[in-house]
């Protein structure tokens, strides 16, 4: 990965790292530092640090660290020269045009499954206005009642009824293989070992990422068959939990907020009708890393899922997913149990109107939950009542905003009758559960995210010799990165043999070598040059960020101070070596340390 510094060094200053993860997450001041929620784990205090100084971040709960382009690695799960892609794109820099990545294997098969991808979704639209693509039109004007207009801007089309005319025609014309096909999941092997295409007889809907690449489909069979609807697999640039359908064209409204559907066609009538703010799942219920995704761009959500009680259920559980981010949420009911698509048909040219009315006076999480539970049970009698109460206790303590929980408890034990102490004492009693639960979860989430970052196979051993001598390599090695000038005054009394850590002898050999080549030393650098793992860039991060959380003096003093530990630390014999050693050995090494200690406490 050897990329050129010059390229480097322009595309860390045209991306700041305060802007840059700004758009990600909501960064407070504190002092020369930023801090905010960790995007990588959930946590209720931040302990995510964004250090402006040295380009770098770390978050010192899940451990998650390093430069600009880590953390857009992570966010947006990319390999690392896609990430630095993209941000060359993001902010106009043309990448160098020589073949600076020694394996570029992984990135071209993303680049041939994006232009398959492209060349898949052409092929499916032409078909749509031919002959074999009948059924497919016929469905989407007659049956949906889409425009010309609308169809050309999702870009829908017809995958034939035939058993490879799409492969045969990517092979055979565009010239692909069957090994880019398969990895794009357009093409599948037969029970028989034979080729055939993966979507046949659907209406299709492409999938397209914010920056317009084709990345999947979704397929609607056109007969009786199932599934109904069948969904590109997981492939090298799509994964459905980390997407959002029509994101790309919800990104640019102007309205405060998104509208969640559950369907393609809901989301695609909702524009057809004027609204250009909706967007769906795919496929599956609402995840994590959907709702993450959704918060970028949006922190207010209207659910406008199906009336049935799968609808209802999904849309609770899309409330809570949705809180624990901060969204604000909102649930629409159509009338008569009808979905979107259906009930804006039904109202013809009044659809819009009617439908904006909907979305006007949805309401929020909690009356919608109040509503629907009072619905569920006669409160007219006890039992009744004790179930509305009980399941209000459990959903007023799932909330991470503790005054609309408050507000809320007042107002339900008003409406139910019944003393405000009773529930807060009963949303008192889920709380500790919730909380429980919760600290479990994070706990589960932190090691997860952990494991994936320390890549042991990949991390060089270290272990110190003591406690305090690792902790001053690591210090001094991290104050020589933000303080280079003193490099040669630390080179001259600290050779790298004194080092007990394998890591922090690399970095400061490479620090010494560079200040002396007069290169620059930030973490984007150094991770270049030595070609750093995941695990090691965080640990490289947490070595800067364990120096800027000190908040001391980064001066002379404080070098010598680093340098004498290691030096006196690296004096030190271990019990294993002592037994190795003679008499006169030990009583030499003995007086040497008790005149290094009598020095040290009178230079205090």
């Amino acid at each position: 990965m050897a990329l050129p510094e010059e390229f480097l060094r322009e595309l860390r200053s045209r991306n700041d790292i305060e802007n840059v993860i700004s758009g990600y997450v909501h960064l407070r001041r504190r002092g020369r530092t930023l801090v905010g929620l960790c995007p990588f784990h959930g946590e209720k205090t931040p302990s995510f640090t964004v250090y402006p100084d040295t380009d770098s971040f770390y978050c010192f709960g899940c451990q998650a660290g390093g430069d600009v382009i880590t953390f857009i690695k992570r966010m947006e799960n990319l390999d690392y020269i896609d990430a630095v892609r993209l941000l060359a794109e993001r902010s106009g820099l043309q990448m160098p045009e020589n073949r600076f990545d020694p394996d570029n294997s992984k990135h071209d098969l993303r680049m041939r499954i994006y232009a398959a991808n492209r060349e898949a979704a052409m092929f499916y639209y032409n078909t749509l206005y031919k002959k074999e693509g009948a059924a497919g039109l016929d469905y989407l004007k007659n049956n949906r009642g889409l425009t010309d207009r609308t169809i050309r801007s999702f870009g829908l089309g017809f995958a034939p009824d035939s058993m490879s005319q799409l492969t045969d025609y990517l092979v055979n014309e565009k010239k692909f293989t069957v090994r880019e096909l398969a990895e794009a999941n357009l093409t599948i092997r037969s029970q028989r070992g034979g080729l055939m295409d993966r979507f046949r007889n659907r209406v299709m809907f492409p999938i397209i990422d914010v920056r317009g690449n084709v990345i999947a489909f979704g397929g609607r069979i056109m007969s009786d068959e199932k599934p109904k609807y069948l969904n590109t697999s997981d492939t090298p640039v799509y994964k459905k939990t980390n997407n959002l359908f029509a994101l790309n064209k919800a990104k640019g409204t102007k309205e405060d907020k998104f509208i969640l559907c559950e369907g393609y066609m809901d989301v695609i009538a909702l524009y057809q009708a004027g609204f250009d703010n909706a967007v769906a799942g795919l496929g599956t219920a609402l995840t994590e890393e959907q709702a993450k995704i959704f918060k970028r761009y949006r922190k207010k959500a209207v659910l406008c899922y199906d009336s049935d009680e799968a609808g209802q259920n999904a849309a609770m559980r899309a409330i809570h997913i949705f809180d624990k981010q901060n969204v604000e949420t909102f649930v629409v009911k159509v009338p008569d149990g009808k979905d979107p698509d259906e009930y804006i048909k039904r109202n013809g040219k009044d659809g819009y109107t009617k439908f904006r009315m909907l979305v006007d006076g949805s309401k929020n999480e909690v009356d919608y939950f109040y509503d629907s539970v009072k619905s569920k049970h006669n409160i007219q009698t006890t039992n009744g009542k004790l179930a509305v109460l009980t399941e209000a206790a459990q959903f007023l303590a799932s909330l991470s905003d503790p005054l609309k929980r408050d507000l809320y408890t007042s107002r339900i034990s008003e409406d139910m009758g019944v003393k405000r102490d009773s529930l807060e004492r009963a949303v008192e009693a889920e709380l500790r559960v919730v909380d429980q639960r919760e600290a479990n979860a994070r706990e589960r989430e932190v090691r997860k995210v952990i494991e994936s970052i320390n890549e042991t196979a990949a991390m060089p051993q270290m272990k110190a010799k003591s406690k305090r001598s690792g902790k001053a390599e690591e210090m001094l090695t991290a104050f020589l990165m933000v303080r280079p000038e003193y490099a040669s005054r630390a080179a001259a009394r600290l050779s790298s043999d004194k080092f007990s850590m394998p890591f922090a002898k690399r970095i400061y050999e490479c620090v010494i070598s560079r200040v002396n080549e007069g290169k620059n030393v930030g973490i984007t650098e150094l991770s270049t040059e030595l070609d750093l793992t995941d695990g090691e860039r965080s640990k490289l991060a947490k070595m800067v960020a364990d120096l800027n959380e000190q908040a001391v003096d980064l001066s002379a003093a404080l070098c010598d101070e680093y340098i004498n530990v290691v030096l006196t630390e690296s004096e030190k014999l271990t019990v294993n070596e002592l037994s190795e050693r003679s008499d006169d050995d030990i009583s030499d090494y003995i007086k040497r340390r008790r005149e290094q200690e009598k020095k040290r406490k009178q230079q205090q």
